[in-house]
């Protein structure tokens, strides 16, 4: 058994309250956390923002990669698709589904998390056929067969458990209701669509295990169940049915807005809410030095409150290590109360294990990106 040392102490001027009600006007708060933001944590009250480099050398250092200049090339299967990050724990991918899938597909590595960023169609699986927007999430177990016909072409961003499974977070003192209700989760049906598309010609799957993939060849289609029951499925939530907690007086960690948990890696969902109202609650996500966790964010719309010049699409990668936190002019309207309220939708990855960079992503890599901090 282990135990995190606990001794709370404060020394010099300090906020009774994190994250509000500063000892003076000017000052920066850095939060120093472990685990995640569920572990101990302390508050330094600094002159100067956390992030005033002046310069900065070598590889640790806040990434920015435009997706939407990647080459749009990775096929008709899933598994064509160019890693992005990596890690023995996860995979995460940019996907381009541009016409019906031909084959069917099988991850054998771990479950499968969908996020439709762009487009619309129609998923036929092992549980059915469900009909799919921008804004889903869509769980996949482990080695379900499944396969899409857009309707118009869909970007897709994948992201792998590997060797893992996906399970909601505990939701502790606000209750299993709280985010979202799991009567929210939608499943596949056994309906005519999928039963019409049930037919006697041949099939091929593609599996990938160990990241290799091989080609299993049917001579009818074995998406041919006629029913199933149990309580392991596909399932599908959207963005808009996520009711975010917050609070008028507190700034809320990005903990609080877990959508999916992986036994090495969280998916946070930041979805359009009130901003604080409370005059001496921050207004922006605080300065913090993460240091157990890498911290990724795909940016899918609205506009993006604690950063500048970001736009739908675009991945932004902040490995463990160093104090991160707002863009200088979203700090500065947080103080002046510019926005009552953010209407920003993004997905957040943070993974216990570093991840490492695909070549797809440094081909569309913005190498300005590390200067945006700075206020001249």
């Amino acid at each position: 058994m282990r135990k995190w040392i606990h001794f709370p102490r404060q020394q010099g001027k300090i906020s009774r309250q994190a994250h509000a009600d500063f000892p003076e006007q000017g000052i920066y708060e850095r939060e120093v956390g472990r685990s995640g933001f569920f572990g101990p944590a302390t508050h330094f009250h600094h002159q100067h923002a956390p992030t005033g480099w002046s310069d900065w050398q070598g590889p640790l250092r806040p990434r920015l990669f435009d997706l939407n200049k990647l080459n749009d090339s990775s096929g008709g299967s899933p598994w064509d698709a160019p890693d992005i990050l990596h890690n023995a724990h996860c995979r995460y991918r940019l996907w381009h589904c541009t016409e019906n899938m031909s084959e069917l597909a099988r991850n054998a590595d771990g479950d499968e998390l969908l996020f439709i960023h762009r487009g619309h169609g129609e998923l036929y699986c092992d549980y059915g056929h469900l009909s799919v927007r921008d804004g889903d999430y869509i769980v996949l177990p482990r080695s379900t067969l499944w396969r899409l016909e857009p309707a118009e072409p869909m970007t897709i961003l994948m992201i792998e458990a590997t060797n893992d499974s996906y399970q909601l977070p505990e939701k502790g003192i606000v209750g299993p209701h709280a985010v979202f209700d799991a009567a929210m989760l939608d499943t596949p049906e056994i309906d005519q669509s999928f039963l019409d598309q049930q037919d006697e010609n041949q099939w091929q799957v593609r599996v990938k295990r160990h990241n290799q993939v091989s080609t299993i060849t049917f001579p009818y289609n074995p998406l041919d169940a006629i029913g199933w029951h149990g309580d392991l499925s596909v399932v599908r939530i959207n963005w808009r049915d996520i009711r975010p907690l917050m609070s008028h007086r507190y700034h809320l960690p990005p903990s609080a807005h877990t959508t999916f948990v992986a036994s090495r890696f969280v998916i946070c969902t930041f979805v359009p809410r009130p901003i604080e109202s409370d005059p001496g609650a921050l207004k922006v996500p605080f300065y913090h030095s993460n240091d157990d966790f890498d911290e990724v964010l795909f940016y899918h719309a609205g506009d993006f409150f604690s950063r500048d010049n970001i736009d739908a699409g675009m991945v932004s990668f902040h490995p463990a290590g160093f104090t991160h936190g707002p863009h200088p002019k979203a700090f500065a309207a947080g103080l002046q109360h510019k926005k009552t309220f953010t209407d920003e939708v993004a997905v957040m990855l943070d993974t216990r294990d570093a991840l490492e960079i695909g070549a797809a992503a440094t081909e569309v890599e913005d190498p300005e990106y590390i200067n945006s901090w700075k206020t001249k």
